[in-house]
């Protein structure tokens, strides 16, 4: 028995001790503003988009996923097409109700350590909370990511800004309260912010967000797609208002995914998908 005990202790030891296995898979993260189901859509209206929505996903695979004007039933309508995902959020109202950031990520490859909601006003930790002029709340959902494979942890922040042409203020107001909360966290960990910014490259809130943030789309090595990303289900994209900033990560490619099936798109937006590693 003494010598079982033993064996047995050396074994619990050696597991113990050995260290995680790398990570090699690079990590492909998506931002996706998948339109709210509206019927003034018309042939573009949820019910007949969705089964797009889901074969576009279910053929680039990312291992994360920040939705912008995703709304409950939608989010439940991928959850149960892609079993392989589990996502969280919360609706931009008072109530929990409404537009959600929603974040669904693999279950296999990542687990959540933490994750939060915050609402870009003067009051960012009261739900629902509106200031700077919004027509509507505005709000950022995030969370800690782990890779179960070898332990290495990364941020997400996904977001939604206004869009109205006199909502500049506000914009540049949400893209400062962004950079202050993503400043505050430890410069060791890697981030990604992905979101619809309702501005261009040339706009105030991107420069902000660009003094501490690398844009995906403009310091990648390798860019494919259509650079503009809002085509209003056309097609022809008019605005790169789409966009990834990353911090601390080791970009490898970034592409807009413009599929589509019998002329339909999956929303009036093209998803991004930054393809990147953790240091």
């Amino acid at each position: 028995m003494p010598l079982l005990r033993s064996l047995l202790i050396g074994m619990i030891l050696a597991t113990v001790a050995m260290p995680a296995i790398a990570d090699e898979t690079p990590l492909r993260i998506m931002s996706f503003n998948i339109r709210l189901p509206v019927e003034s859509d018309g042939v573009d209206y949820w019910e007949t988009r969705k089964p797009l929505a889901v074969r576009m996903l279910r053929e680039q695979q990312p291992d994360v996923i920040g939705l912008q004007e995703l709304v409950k039933r939608q989010a439940e309508h991928l959850a149960s097409e892609l079993p392989q995902y589990a996502w969280f959020g919360r609706g931009r109202n008072a109530d929990g109700g409404g537009e959600h950031m929603g974040v669904f990520y693999r279950k296999d490859r990542l687990k959540v350590v933490e994750s939060g909601d915050f609402w870009l006003s003067d009051t960012p930790d009261v739900p629902g909370s509106i200031t700077w002029n919004h027509l509507y709340p505005r709000m950022v959902t995030w969370a800690l990511f782990e890779q179960r494979g070898d332990g290495k942890r990364f941020y997400l922040f996904n977001t939604h800004l206004p869009y109205r042409e006199q909502d500049e203020a506000a914009r540049v107001k949400g893209a400062s309260a962004i950079a202050q909360r993503i400043a505050t966290l430890p410069a060791n960990v890697p981030v990604v912010l992905t979101g619809d910014f309702n501005a261009t490259p040339d706009s105030e809130a991107h420069a902000v967000l660009a003094r501490t943030l690398q844009d995906a789309w403009t310091t990648a090595p390798r860019v494919e797609g259509s650079d503009a990303t809002f085509h209003a289900f056309t097609g022809n994209p008019d605005r790169r208002i789409d966009w990834i900033f990353v911090r601390g990560v080791q970009l490898e490619s970034v592409a807009s995914v413009t599929t589509r099936w019998n002329q339909r798109y999956p929303s009036d937006h093209f998803p991004l998908v930054a393809t990147l590693r953790l240091p």
